[in-house]
């Protein structure tokens, strides 16, 4: 396994603790233990995947997140926010900025581990609709899965993996609900606890793009108190 995480935590004990648990899983580790040595790590090494604190002296994880998102070099990098802050409005101000998951301290390695397992292979690997027989086009609809890539008509969206498997999954199901738990369990690859903050926020900035391109038709359709769904 060549994937080679970083973990940017001021807690030594935890940082070290992710550490070994990453290399025993087989992954390269590389270790930051603020935000400023973190960003630079992360423009120099570029890694797989990157495991990032929230509370940290100086230059705190949202912003050492934003600059990565707005770096060239390593904006598609996948970030895991590790935190003690709980609250809904530091859930969607880290998945604002393009924070792919969020685990709350105290945490389960077990858990940890899961996610960046379940992170490393959507986002490092073709979409799984590239291999098999998913349907790809239905009426003026066509999913690219080899660049993430949805176009509807002559207009093109690009979308991030998790934005795209979220879309696969409404599209392959088009016509019925699909619940938040199940986009949950599908996309993240584990069933958090009504965690429904984690889809609100990508649905939004899913239907954005896709209505920049749909000539004014609403094609993703929230289903109160249910899930969402796709009209085609």
């Amino acid at each position: 396994m060549d994937n080679q995480i970083l973990v940017v935590d001021d807690d030594v004990s935890i940082n070290e603790l992710i550490k070994v648990n990453l290399e025993l899983s087989g992954y390269k580790v590389l270790q930051a233990y603020d935000g400023i040595k973190g960003f630079a790590l992360a423009k120099q090494e570029v890694p797989s995947l990157v495991v990032l604190d929230v509370m940290m002296p100086d230059v705190d994880g949202f912003t050492v997140a934003k600059r990565i998102r707005e770096n060239s070099g390593t904006k598609d990098i996948p970030i895991i926010m590790l935190t003690a802050l709980g609250e809904l409005n530091d859930k969607v101000n880290g998945f604002n900025i393009g924070v792919d998951d969020y685990l709350v301290k105290p945490f389960e390695v077990e858990e940890l581990l899961v996610r960046v397992r379940a992170l490393l292979k959507r986002t490092h690997q073709i979409p799984e609709s590239a291999s098999t027989r998913d349907l790809l086009t239905l009426g003026q609809i066509t999913l690219l899965p080899e660049t993430y890539s949805v176009r509807i008509g002559e207009q093109t969206a690009k979308l991030t993996p998790i934005e795209y498997d979220i879309f696969n999954i409404l599209f392959q199901n088009h016509g019925n609900m699909v619940s938040s738990a199940k986009l949950l369990k599908d996309v993240w690859g584990y069933s958090p606890d009504d965690d429904i903050e984690t889809i609100r926020v990508h649905i939004r900035h899913l239907r954005s793009k896709i209505d920049k391109i749909s000539n004014g038709k609403k094609y993703i359709e929230t289903i109160y108190g249910g899930g969402y769904k796709l009209n085609v």
